[in-house]
């Protein structure tokens, strides 16, 4: 099997996914899995679909991911992880991927602050004297 490349985004993280069959190692930018995200929440997120698709184990995974807070780029990953397992094999996996919810993007951003206003929607206390 040849390697595989997909991208994963969400709100201003982008993650390149590169998947090759292998024994199951996630690098993240260079770094391990467990050393990159310390939380385990964080983890499970990027473990979910080879979880959904029993596939743990199977595929050697190198992330380059940037921008965004920890919590945006572990869910870019997921995403990018997911479109990889569906151009891998689309007929297998896309099924399981699709009904959890692993195949649409979350295009949910940040609203730009206003001008004359200390936030997005946020308004400056109203003094009426």
């Amino acid at each position: 099997m040849e390697q595989t490349h997909a991208l994963g985004r969400r709100k201003a993280a982008v993650a390149r996914v590169y998947l090759v069959a292998g024994a199951g190692n996630i690098t993240i930018n260079g770094r391990e899995l467990t050393n990159y995200f310390k939380e385990g929440s964080l983890q499970y997120v990027v473990n979910q679909p080879l979880q959904v698709t029993a596939t743990e184990g199977q595929f050697d995974i190198k992330v380059n991911v940037v921008g965004g807070g920890i919590k945006g780029q572990a869910e870019a990953i997921r995403l990018g992880i997911s479109r990889a397992l569906c151009e891998v094999n689309k007929e297998a996996y896309r099924p399981a991927l699709k009904a959890a919810g692993f195949l649409t993007r979350d295009a949910r951003e940040v609203e730009r602050k206003k001008p004359g206003q200390p936030s997005a929607r946020a308004r400056f206390q109203f003094s009426k004297r």
